[in-house]
């Protein structure tokens, strides 16, 4: 297992890429947009191509919400969707709180979100 991306919810989606692409060498993805919802994001990769980072928008999003600026989640990568289903299994059985999934999402990931003990979200992927 690995830690595949760090989500974070920002303000700009344009100006905070543009900070990633110019000062510490990352390089976006394509525009992702579900215009259903409203949410926005971009994937930058890094030198070493091992962690990405997730920056993402909402029109909604406001200060103080559930979903606040800063930190979003950890997305940890699994070998498949049977092993994304076995872990979000086991976490749910031993008392972890479900959030959503296991599902295939808009951008085509199979993922399940559950909190770790302070209530953090786990994104776990395949």
């Amino acid at each position: 297992m690995k830690i595949e991306h760090i989500g974070l919810w920002v303000k700009d989606l344009e100006k905070m890429r543009e900070f990633y692409e110019t000062y510490l060498n990352g390089v976006a993805g394509d525009l992702y947009h579900n215009k259903k919802t409203g949410f926005r994001s971009y994937f930058l990769t890094f030198d070493d191509g091992a962690t990405r980072l997730e920056l993402m928008n909402k029109s909604d999003l406001k200060e103080g919400s559930a979903q606040n600026f800063g930190y979003a989640h950890i997305a940890y990568q699994v070998s498949d969707e049977h092993a994304v289903d076995a872990l979000h299994q086991k976490l749910v059985n031993d008392g972890y709180k479900h959030i959503n999934g296991p599902r295939t999402t808009g951008d085509g990931y199979y993922e399940a979100v559950v909190l770790d003990p302070e209530g953090n979200l786990i994104e776990i992927t395949a």
